[in-house]
């Protein structure tokens, strides 16, 4: 594997001459992708937005294209923040992983924090007929909540097909949806997506494997 990294590509932009300081390369914003002049007690520089890559907040293209829209819809009086935690990523290995939310040691910081406790609930692709059909069972899906209220903090998913799997995820974390709604959602059978299901079924104790 090589792994040859990103800069963003913000140099001799004249960021200096708008007051605008760049922290290696990366340019300050805030909610509403407005520039600041700098990352710590930053101003809002006006009339300048900054979206994609050379925030880096997140650098991945789905996220610059949700920044751009959030972005245009600040622009246009339609006040709009994008919520990073409900970004899902992917890496296209083998297995395929794929993530949305913070990682496990980052959720119990978060609940040391604010003070509630986290629960975790894991489902299996050894356990999937489909994954099995297709001589892929290995792998699994972990889904981080808050106990107290059920809401999904964050998925880890490890195994085939990952990254088409993650979105029901995201979608669950931007909706606020808690395990005990999505525990009793009915999944098609037999699909990949029965490994989530056994996950969500599994933090409300119904789990069956």
């Amino acid at each position: 594997m090589v792994a040859t990294g990103r800069v963003p590509n913000t140099a001799n932009m004249g960021l200096e001459s708008m007051g605008i300081e760049t922290q290696r390369g990366f340019v300050a914003v805030n909610e509403k992708m407005q520039v600041l002049t700098k990352h710590e007690d930053g101003e809002v520089v006006p009339g300048v937005w900054c979206i994609g890559d050379a925030n880096g907040k997140m650098m991945l293209a789905h996220a610059a294209s949700a920044q751009g829209i959030s972005a245009i819809e600040n622009i246009a009086g339609r006040e709009h923040a994008v919520d990073h935690d409900a970004i899902p990523a992917a890496c296209f290995t083998h297995p395929e992983i794929a993530m949305v939310g913070p990682t496990e040691e980052q959720c119990i910081e978060r609940a040391e924090k604010e003070g509630w406790t986290l629960g975790k609930s894991q489902g299996n692709f050894r356990a999937n007929s489909k994954a099995l059909a297709e001589g892929e069972g290995n792998g699994i899906a972990k889904v981080l909540f808050n106990k107290d209220t059920g809401k999904v903090v964050a998925v880890h998913i490890i195994g085939i097909h990952a990254a088409d799997l993650i979105q029901e995820c995201s979608n669950a974390v931007a909706a606020g949806t808690t395990v005990q709604e999505l525990s009793m959602m009915v999944h098609t059978h037999p699909t990949l997506c029965e490994v989530l299901d056994e996950a969500f079924k599994g933090a409300v104790g119904m789990s069956s494997h």
